[in-house]
């Protein structure tokens, strides 16, 4: 039985990580039939799927969607992939469901955990489902920590430390990505994935306390059910150690159990694609495991709002 490539539509593909989704669409076999984006600048689409239909208007996409579906299953949209600003993604997951597709989206799957109620109750009338990219679940270097932790002594609290400093210019004070409401802010824009890994491997929150939060920086603790956490992000590269610096990197992850490193540098780029496998495979992550990381970065701004 030959392999029948499914359709896919993509939301914000002039984004930071759309080609990372235009990738793992290529990568599985299937094919990008229309994609949406403000902006028009989006020759990336010319090295993975050119012969896409291209829109800039919301409302000519969602008809164009429309009709494909009302031409029949082998034109109709399977999956929506959203790379769109974090304050449009519960949106754009309504949008991709009402199409009678599988919705596919970036973090934050959305910004308050309220939301997600609402769109358990759409997956149930629509019959489609909402799939979050979580993608440091599958990481080998993750996944082997998460076994060592849940193999060990369970009533064991480990000491946990987080440091991401991923540099940015100016240009994203000036973007959504700058606006709280619009971005959820630091903790949601480059913390949320590691909230999640960490309460994935040490399991539920039981304290969230917020030290600083500032435009370019937080930090702040959580006590998790097995660890005290001790968090730090940023987006300034003067924070960056020395020695990073020296080497002209602008990204430094650091994670440590028990003062014991985790090397986790390597192995991210095809994890989009290796979640994309998963996700048409039937075994891709849902609202519940997207949950609790929403609620930690949600209340973490309510004690700096």
């Amino acid at each position: 039985m030959s392999f029948q490539p499914l359709n896919f539509g993509l939301i914000g593909a002039g984004g930071y990580i759309a080609p990372r989704h235009l990738k793992a669409i290529k990568e599985t076999g299937n094919k990008l039939v229309a994609a949406l984006d403000l902006n028009d600048v989006v020759g990336i689409l010319d090295s993975y799927f050119p012969d896409a239909d291209f829109f800039t208007e919301p409302e000519r996409f969602d008809r164009h969607l429309d009709k494909l579906r009302r031409r029949g299953k082998e034109h109709k949209i399977d999956y929506v992939s959203i790379c769109s600003p974090n304050y449009l993604h519960d949106a754009h997951i309504r949008l991709a469901l009402r199409n009678d597709a599988y919705a596919i989206c970036e973090k934050p799957l959305v910004l308050n955990p309220w939301n997600l109620d609402a769109l358990a109750d759409l997956e149930i009338e629509t019959g489609k489902k909402v799939f979050a990219i979580l993608q440091l679940r599958l990481h080998p270097a993750i996944i082997a920590l998460r076994t060592k932790i849940l193999q060990g002594p369970s009533e064991k609290i480990y000491n946990v430390k987080l440091n991401y400093i991923s540099s940015r210019g100016k240009w994203y004070h000036i973007s959504w990505k700058g606006n709280l409401a619009r971005s959820g802010g630091i903790a949601s824009n480059i913390g949320i994935h590691f909230f999640d890994m960490l309460t994935w491997i040490f399991g539920e929150v039981e304290e969230n306390i917020v030290n600083k939060h500032e435009i370019d920086n937080a930090s702040g603790f959580l006590k998790l059910k097995n660890a005290n956490v001790d968090w730090s992000l940023s987006i300034n590269s003067d924070h960056l150690p020395s020695n990073i610096k020296q080497k002209g990197v602008r990204t430094f992850r650091s994670i440590s159990v028990d003062g014991e490193e985790v090397e986790f540098s390597e192995g991210f780029a095809d994890l989009h694609t290796i979640s994309y496998r998963n996700i048409l495979e039937g075994n891709g992550f849902g609202i519940e495991e997207a949950r609790k990381s929403i609620e930690i970065v949600s209340d973490i701004r309510k004690q700096v709002l």
